[in-house]
């Protein structure tokens, strides 16, 4: 038996919903998880191609197995722990990776996914949706990646529980992602924030939140305001300054671009970018929202 699971990319924060907002967009990586009858090797279970293929591990330390194993083994006692020893694991990835698309939340969500589905094959139970946000979130830390990823669109998320709520985007079918060559671990870009900010600040930052709930709702006009954004951008500045140069000079032409969650990819909430906005060294795709979140096929 063979699953196969396609899982989106995702952009958080989309400017001022810092880690609440999340957007799904149109690229995803394909997984295929096989079950054999007899056990695989576990020092080869795992194969990867695509994006940084080659810097990722090929047992079962690789991110999806490891998530995978876990909580098929916590959600699913009854089922026979041997499956585990049975598994094999193709990653097609083309996400890019430390770039602010969610690659680490999709890994999450499809090693949680996928154990859902075996063990519902396995045992006949189900996790919901709403059981695999908990999750992710547990691994993630916060759900503004992760809603997106299982649930498609433009999720607003709560923590503690997690919970999110699917908006739907009435005003653009696709925006614009400008992905460098360079790379930011996330933890690196959240320390620069810092741990209190001006009263004034919040009010402003959760107006323009509003705004932007509005205008991905209404009115594609209001997105320029509400994504001039002053609660985490500044801040990070320095840990991706061509980014900002770029948002900066975007901006400056009208259009609404922020930093894509942690960065340094920029997203523009527009169709298209101009070429000549483009500099050196970015991959500039325009990409459809997704709408349906992680989708899992079951193959004889």
């Amino acid at each position: 038996m063979r699953l196969r699971l396609e899982v989106p990319a995702t952009s958080a924060n989309l400017g001022p919903g810092y880690d609440a907002f999340g957007l799904a967009l149109d690229i995803v990586d394909t997984l295929t998880l096989s079950v054999h009858d007899h056990p695989v090797d576990p020092a080869g279970c795992v194969t990867v191609t695509g994006e940084s293929a080659d810097g990722l591990p090929r047992d079962r330390t690789h991110l999806v197995m490891r998530v995978f194993a876990e909580v098929f083994a916590a959600e699913f006692p009854t089922a026979d722990p041997g499956l585990l020893d049975r598994i094999a694991l193709d990653c097609v990835n083309r996400i890019p990776h430390s770039r602010g698309l969610g690659s680490s939340a999709a890994a999450v969500v499809a090693g949680i996914a996928l154990a859902a589905e075996l063990g519902n094959w396995a045992t006949g139970e189900e996790l919901t949706r709403e059981r695999i946000l908990e999750i992710a979130t547990d691994y993630e830390g916060h759900p503004d990646n992760a809603a997106p990823a299982i649930f498609g669109g433009f999720t607003i998320s709560l923590s503690g529980p997690a919970r999110s709520w699917q908006v739907p985007v009435r005003t653009l079918d696709a925006v614009t992602v400008l992905v460098p060559s360079v790379r930011l671990d996330t933890d690196i870009a959240r320390g620069l924030i810092p741990a209190e900010i001006a009263h004034q600040v919040a009010a402003e930052n959760s107006a323009r939140a509003g705004l932007l709930v509005h205008g991905l709702l209404n009115d594609a006009s209001a997105l320029f305001a509400a994504t001039d954004e002053r609660l985490h951008q500044e801040f990070r500045r320095s840990a991706y300054p061509e980014s900002m140069a770029l948002v900066d000079a975007l901006r400056a032409h009208g259009l609404p671009a922020v930093i894509s969650g942690a960065g340094p990819t920029v997203l523009v909430l527009a169709n298209n970018v101009p070429d000549t906005a483009v500099p050196d060294g970015v991959v500039s795709r325009r990409t459809l929202i997704d709408l349906d979140g992680y989708r899992v096929f079951r193959e004889s």
